[in-house]
């Protein structure tokens, strides 16, 4: 699967915030902070990878997947694709 170049782009660049993000948390756990600041850190860690994996599935979903030997995407497989980042 070829992924656009801006969107590579733009996905490393949301994962690597979140890299730095889940770096913060860690720091937070071992410095003993409030149990509410480490959980919402890592909600926005959350977001940030999911917000990354939409972002590459929208930006060529009929590539994730092989078509058939029809030519036509398999629907399960994009439903499998999708319901793996819930």
């Amino acid at each position: 699967m070829k992924i656009e170049d801006d969107v590579v782009g733009s996905v490393v660049n949301r994962l690597r915030r979140a890299e730095g993000q889940l770096g913060g948390v860690i720091r937070m756990l071992q410095e003993g902070r409030d149990c509410k600041d480490v959980v919402t850190q890592l909600a926005a860690v959350s977001r940030a990878l999911d917000k990354a994996g939409f972002a590459v599935i929208a930006s060529g979903l009929e590539q994730c997947i092989a078509a058939g030997e029809d030519g036509k995407v398999d629907r399960a497989q994009l439903e499998k694709l999708f319901l793996s980042l819930a």
